[in-house]
């Protein structure tokens, strides 16, 4: 069996940023509005628009902020009701929070999407705004939510933070709602170690979001449109809001644009490859009676770098003894309901006032377990992490199937 590898590591960045980088430290010119045109933050922000199929793109300092400044952009009033899963990271309630609104969550169901029943009643309890977490790439039905959004005029917000590449019937995940925002933190499709961005076709939207995450005086008039064009619609709408709007800033530096710009040529082939990788191994873990990999939606085309799988008829001892089996051959495997502070269990974000119970989706979580699977693993090292689960599996099973 080939060595288990180190899935925390991960792809070297591309050369050129070396370059990069090195000019902006000779130049010492990291922050983003010093030079008066086409710093590297501007020309990841059109790069990035134009790669994904939208106006206008905000790079800033993460996905969470990114978050935070779609909700504030809104001009949401405060205490506004935001819906959101039940399963997503706790960065997700968290804007929300810091944007003086309230969290609401509605269920999950066990292939990791939202319930459609359940997102429809409390979409009719005063929400203002919903959020959509693609959590861990999962896209849930996108069709069905923009319809019954769209009766109700409510806004959606895609957090793609994991979604990266993902097409929904023939459209970029992110670019189905009226916002999307993206991460490139370490463990994304583009490493950056941190950072973010936002993108929209709306000018009303960008303008704020710019102003309000740190473009001080005029500086707005670095952000261009389509086309590098400074629009008479997006002027107008910067000129609305000059002065009127607190600033956060909430800037991405040139230092993190010049990580990123080179990667993004990269995007499509690691796309591929982790799609590869992933259905791969849950093709081999279907072969288990004790794990089942949920299968994608009809319209929905993946871009993972992680792998995602429930355990069938394990109890929680069972399923502890599947983790720690798993631990001690060198997988380690997060079942996301079975730690005391896992960010992604519903129950440990004690900063929602009357936080309420989810069962479908607190049952879910207790089982269902999460596994890196860089892009960059080859055949052998991917039989090493399926041949591990597999048996950790049975061994934990052993019991019930005697």
């Amino acid at each position: 069996m080939a060595l288990i590898p180190n899935v925390h590591d991960a792809e070297p960045i591309p050369p050129a940023a070396r370059d990069a980088i090195d000019a902006l430290l000779q130049s010492g010119d990291l922050f983003r509005y010093t030079a008066p045109q086409d710093a590297p933050v501007a020309l990841l922000e059109r790069e990035f628009a134009d790669m994904i199929g939208s106006k206008y793109a905000l790079a800033v300092s993460s996905c969470s902020a990114a978050l935070f400044l779609s909700l504030k952009a809104l001009n949401l009033p405060r205490d506004a009701r935001v819906l959101i899963p039940g399963f997503t990271f706790a960065a997700v309630p968290s804007s929300v929070v810091h944007a003086d609104c309230y969290p609401v969550l509605c269920e999950v169901k066990d292939n990791y999407r939202i319930d459609l029943a359940d997102f429809e009643t409390k979409l009719d309890q005063d929400i203002a705004a919903v959020i959509i977490s693609h959590m861990r790439g999962h896209t849930s039905d996108m069709d069905a939510i923009m319809t019954l959004c769209a009766a109700r005029d409510i806004p959606v917000i895609e957090d793609a933070a994991h979604s990266l590449g993902t097409v929904w019937d023939g459209k970029n995940i992110g670019t189905i709602g009226k916002i999307g925002c993206f991460s490139f933190q370490s463990y994304k499709m583009i490493n950056a170690g941190e950072g973010g961005i936002m993108i929209t076709d709306d000018a009303d939207l960008v303008a704020r979001a710019v102003i309000m995450s740190g473009a001080y005086e005029h500086n707005w008039k670095k952000h261009k449109g389509p086309h590098g064009d400074n629009s008479e619609t997006l002027q107008l709408a910067f000129e609305r809001w000059q002065n009127q709007l607190p600033l956060y800033n909430l800037r991405m530096s040139n230092l993190s644009a010049a990580v990123i710009r080179p990667q993004l040529p990269e995007l499509m082939r690691r796309v591929e490859d982790g799609r590869r990788n992933h259905d791969y191994v849950a093709a081999r873990l279907n072969t288990s009676p004790f794990l089942s990999v949920p299968d994608p939606l009809g319209p929905e085309v993946r871009a993972p770098d992680s792998i995602q799988f429930n355990l069938v008829g394990m109890d929680g001892a069972q399923t502890r003894a599947f983790a720690d089996a798993a631990a001690a051959a060198g997988v380690k495997v997060q079942v996301f309901g079975m730690s005391t502070d896992n960010a992604r269990a519903f129950w440990n974000w004690q900063f929602i006032p009357d936080l309420p119970e989810l069962p479908q989706t607190r049952a879910m979580l207790m089982r269902a377990c999460d596994v890196r699977l860089p892009v960059y693993l080859k055949p052998d090292q991917l039989d090493a992490i399926a041949e591990v689960l597999i048996a950790a599996a049975a061994e934990a099973a052993a019991p019930v199937a005697a």
